[in-house]
């Protein structure tokens, strides 16, 4: 079967420093992956590349096996969105307005919402459960409010891949719970998710893979009881378990739960 998303012994720099080299991974559809590193590392890098917004310089990189490079930027925004850490908005747009500029992909010449195009953006309200923020002006939400209203503007391109940057950034854990949540809800109808995630605790249980870029080594991919253990953590991030509680506290949950 002909993966979702295929990197290929990809290799990108940026302002003459290897970011990548021979980067090689598959998505299947269906998964929720979780892309984990030490900052810096180039986990947003790659979901713009998988997105098509940044240039790889060798290797390839396909969605359902169409090479990104062959793509238009259109074709390649009704395949995959990417939902960003911080989205600015300058003007007092309401919710409902941000969410219909997902379907800019899909316009036609005259650049009109069909009804289907409503079809899609009242879906994307009902499966983030924002209907109550509708008529409310984003800048003026909060923190939580307005992620879910971004994975919503994704929601709306209807794409075969759904890009997380750091979902649960500077999110309280109540709200965090509940982006987690959406997720796990989001993937069980058929959305293919990969989400860069920066708190590890986060992942078991919503996520069913995990790629982990380390310094100096191949990415590495497997199920989070194969991933998230100290000894291959700590040589990932460079830090020692025991100065690290959480690592300690992730090697006591795997050994309970492990398969």
């Amino acid at each position: 079967m002909t993966p979702l998303l295929n990197f290929s012994q990809v290799c990108f720099s940026y302002a003459g420093r290897s970011i990548f080299e021979n980067l090689t991974f598959t998505l299947g559809k269906g998964e929720c992956a979780a892309l984990i590193g030490q900052n810096g590392i180039g986990k947003t890098t790659l979901l713009r590349l998988a997105a098509g917004i940044v240039r790889f310089s060798s290797g390839s990189i396909s969605l359902e096996g169409r090479q990104v490079q062959h793509l238009s930027r259109t074709e390649t925004a009704r395949l995959v969105a990417l939902v960003p850490q911080q989205v600015d908005v300058p003007f007092a747009f309401t919710v409902e307005q941000i969410i219909e500029q997902g379907r800019t992909p899909h316009l036609g010449f005259w650049g009109g919402l069909t009804s289907s195009d409503h079809r899609a953006v009242e879906r994307a309200i009902e499966l983030t459960d924002i209907g109550y923020l509708r008529g409310r002006i984003f800048n003026e939400l909060s923190g939580g409010e307005r992620q879910r209203v971004k994975i919503a503007l994704g929601l709306a391109q209807e794409p075969q891949l759904l890009l997380l940057d750091e979902p649960t950034q500077n999110l309280d854990i109540g709200r965090q719970l509940e982006l987690l949540d959406l997720i796990r809800f989001l993937n069980q109808t058929g959305v293919t998710i990969l989400a860069a995630m920066h708190d590890l605790q986060l992942i078991q249980g919503t996520f069913s893979s995990v790629l982990l870029l380390s310094p100096d080594q191949a990415l590495l991919q497997g199920r989070p009881s194969d991933v998230l253990k100290p000894t291959i953590l700590e040589r990932a991030f460079t830090c020692p378990p025991r100065q690290h509680p959480v690592l300690i506290a992730e090697n006591r949950f795997q050994e309970g739960t492990a398969v």
